[in-house]
């Protein structure tokens, strides 16, 4: 027994010279393999540049809407918690030309809003709401300006993600075919790389998205605060009939 295995000891020792002779003449290592090339993500979306060009514009666009709607809905949003007591003391002083002044001074959606119905004073209650809600209907739409392009952008990114996946996955058949074999490398060697626009258009789509209902809560925010204030202005001026 002890000489079977001195035996095959001496075989494998025997084989294992053998073979680091032969990749000593050769030049083959084998004990440590050369790492691929690395290819880095900037790298990746080069290569997707056809449909990352598009997006990147989308991309763009959305932001710059975002940054300027939100700076315009946060100055619309500036609440003056002494507005309405003033008005107040004007209207009721008969001072209606200082109390509209002082709306145009103020300069926000209510504002404006209630500047309408000062200069409707004397009118008949549903007159005077009337002109109340189309200036605050002509306000808020005002706000919404371009919100449309964020919406447009969060339905359409995502589908231009897809169409570069797909125009991806028929180059690696297409690769196929001419290469009349399946091996990993033919496929892989694209793919990772058209994926990344899948990825792309969703990170765009999903941007645009948050940001179209996020601003569009604020606005609805704004709206509801409009309306507490048109009927707190009302009560007003019905105040001197009671």
């Amino acid at each position: 027994m002890m000489s079977f295995i001195l035996q095959i000891t001496n075989t494998v020792a025997s084989a294992v010279v053998d073979t680091a002779a032969q990749n000593a003449v050769t030049g083959i290592q084998t004990a440590t393999e050369l790492p691929p090339n690395e290819m880095h993500v900037f790298d990746i979306i080069a290569q997707a540049w056809v449909i990352m060009i598009p997006l990147s514009i989308l991309l763009l666009m959305s932001i710059y809407v975002m940054v300027e709607r939100l700076l315009t809905i946060s100055k619309a949003s500036k609440k003056n918690p002494t507005l309405l007591h003033s008005l107040k003391d004007m209207i009721n002083s008969g001072n209606l030309a200082n109390a509209r002044n002082l709306c145009r001074s103020v300069n926000t959606p209510e504002s404006i809003m209630l500047e309408q119905g000062i200069s409707r004073i004397g009118q008949s209650m549903t007159e005077i709401r009337e002109a109340m809600d189309k200036a605050a209907s002509n306000e808020l739409s005002s706000l919404e300006k371009n919100m449309g392009i964020l919406n447009i952008t969060g339905r359409i990114a995502p589908m231009f993600g897809f169409i570069g996946t797909i125009i991806g996955v028929i180059e690696i058949f297409y690769k196929i075919s001419i290469a009349k074999t399946v091996e990993i490398e033919v496929i892989s060697s694209g793919l990772y790389v058209k994926m990344v626009s899948s990825c792309g258009g969703l990170i765009v789509g999903v941007i645009a998205f948050v940001g179209y209902h996020w601003l569009n809560a604020r606005i609805d925010r704004l709206a509801h605060r409009m309306e507490e204030t048109q009927i707190a202005f009302l009560d007003i001026l019905n105040e001197p009939s009671k």
